[in-house]
């Protein structure tokens, strides 16, 4: 599973039973860590979870900045709930790769702010699984 987590929302990816595809899932409203992380561990628990990828917005330099420092607090307390291994991973430009391939599959704007943070997650799921298979 892949999660790309912000301050409003949480966009869930999943992969095939062959960790070689990641999809976009769907896209969690936050409602409060408690509820967030409880979803998060039914949506796991219902598709097989195995691990969970999230996304760790490092700043452009490399350096954690508050997004970063927000996001690991987050899975500190994801990962507090769970024996899932759970892996950071660097989602620099996710959001930007996500904006053009939305962009270049002509979804409209509205649309595009209800897929964004899904599909930012498929894109960090996927590069996390490519690294793996590349190992």
């Amino acid at each position: 599973m892949g999660l790309d987590v912000g301050d409003k929302r949480i966009g869930i990816a999943l992969s095939d039973e062959t960790a070689l595809i990641a999809s976009p899932k769907e896209t969690l409203e936050r409602r409060g860590n408690r509820k967030d992380i409880a979803h998060l561990l039914e949506l796991a628990r219902r598709e097989d979870v195995s691990e969970i990828v999230a996304g760790l917005p490092f700043t452009l330099d490399g350096s954690e900045g508050p997004q970063a420092q927000k996001v690991e607090r987050f899975i500190d307390a994801l990962k507090a709930e769970t024996d899932l291994p759970i892996t950071m991973w660097d989602e620099r430009l996710t959001t930007v790769g996500a904006e053009r391939a939305l962009l270049e599959g002509n979804v409209s704007r509205a649309k595009r702010k209800q897929r964004i943070d899904k599909v930012a997650a498929a894109l960090i799921l996927q590069g996390y699984l490519d690294s793996k298979r590349n190992d």
